[in-house]
């Protein structure tokens, strides 16, 4: 069901998702934070990181954020969608990072971008 606008196009593309320990770390810095931060020197198009609630990994072990565990070692990932060229220019710059572990997986997608409108200031979209 349409309301006669106009949708944008899509574009084909390529999502980079990083699944990393939240307490894993780049010379005393947090890893995910030091990923973002190459995605953003390699002018990727963004980056999202978003903290797990609940996962486990290689080893087998639950990690939780419930009150009674004591568990900090809680899953992270960070997510990127680009042009499939852009992130896979991107992978070299992952490998020593994740050396000491982690897991990345790539999936094709379709990007559609909604630009700013000069009326909508950043953070208040519009919602009429």
């Amino acid at each position: 069901m349409t309301d006669g606008t106009a949708h944008p196009g899509g574009a084909p593309a390529l999502r980079l998702t990083v699944l990393v320990g939240e307490q894993d770390t780049w010379h005393h810095k947090p890893l995910y934070a030091e990923i973002v931060h190459r995605a953003r020197e390699a002018g990727l198009a963004g980056a999202s990181v978003f903290r797990g609630i609940e996962g486990f990994g290689a080893g087998s072990l639950i990690h939780t954020q419930r009150l009674l565990s004591l568990s900090e070692e809680l899953p992270v990932a960070i997510v990127v969608v680009d042009t499939a060229e852009q992130v896979r220019s991107f992978l070299p710059r992952l490998d020593e990072l994740l050396a000491g572990g982690g897991l990345v997986t790539l999936d094709p997608c379709e990007r559609i971008t909604y630009p700013r409108t000069a009326d909508t200031a950043p953070g208040q979209g519009s919602r009429g």
